[in-house]
């Protein structure tokens, strides 16, 4: 019953796949997976359980994501908590994971990570995932999201191989890395108000604004990707969907090189690939 009504406020507001919605948000409010959520449409609720999908349902009307209600976004597999000073992870951003899977084809190297403007933790966690034997580094200037990730890190039983610190983008490190990723805000700062509801109010404003033309970040990391990248390593950013040419102008103007655009789920570029 309360499935079927969800399904319908959420039809009624006018949100996409509302059926979807309304499996994950039952599934998030008793603790079930959205399969069992499907399996057993017909459960009664008790009263606290009928609270606490009201209580979502109302949040989620209100455009707050579901993954900011809960705390919790899936990102490459793994579970990552998020909090006010973390951007809510993206599946276009497992783009920047592939890039670095297609480049660094040895998986047991014990290859140095950077991870530039850190968040949660996802990139660079995700890749450790992937390489048993490498460690890495996440940078954020928030402390909040530092710790965050760091909290991630020792949940996924990553910690021993990952430190995260407080710094501002590639001043904030020394050493050689043998890929560094990165997600910086991208959006022009005129057009930020224009920007969904469901971005605008709940990501971190700095986690989204790029500057004046949106490619401000870019400029800094750039500056210091020939002393942070070793021989033969490789960085993967994250770019707004018509930034590629911008940003690939950036990079090669360091002296790195460039490789043909990544593109993301919908079709749209989404990832520059630069190598020393």
């Amino acid at each position: 019953m309360w499935l079927v009504r969800a399904g319908a406020t959420l039809t009624a507001a006018g949100f996409d796949d509302p059926r979807r919605q309304a499996r994950r948000l039952m599934a998030a409010a008793l603790d079930l997976t959205a399969s069992e959520v499907f399996a057993h449409p017909e459960r009664l609720l008790d009263v606290a359980e009928q609270q606490r999908v009201a209580t979502m349902l109302s949040r989620l009307l209100a455009h707050e994501p579901l993954s900011r209600i809960t705390g919790r976004r899936e990102f490459w597999g793994l579970e990552f908590e998020l909090s006010a000073d973390t951007l809510d992870p993206r599946p276009d951003t497992e783009t920047l994971v592939q890039a670095v899977l297609d480049h660094l084809a040895d998986r047991s190297h014990d290859y140095r990570f950077l991870d530039l403007g850190t968040g949660s933790g996802c990139l660079l966690l995700a890749l450790l995932s992937e390489y048993p034997n490498a460690s890495g580094i996440g940078i954020d200037v928030a402390p909040g999201a530092a710790c965050t990730a760091r909290d991630n890190a020792e949940r996924l039983a990553l910690g021993g191989r990952a430190a995260f610190a407080v710094g501002d983008w590639v001043d904030a490190v020394a050493g050689e890395f043998d890929a560094v990723v990165a997600n910086p805000p991208y959006i022009a700062t005129a057009t930020m108000a224009g920007l969904p509801v469901e971005v605008r109010e709940y990501d971190p404003r700095r986690a989204l604004d790029g500057g004046d033309d949106g490619v401000t970040p870019y400029r800094r990391i750039a500056a210091g990707l020939m002393r942070l990248l070793g021989r033969g390593g490789v960085a993967a950013v994250e770019i707004g969907s018509t930034q590629a040419e911008a940003v690939a102008a950036i990079f090669a103007a360091m002296g790195l090189r460039i490789e043909p655009v990544l593109f993301d789920l919908a079709g749209l570029p989404r990832c520059i690939v630069a190598r020393r």
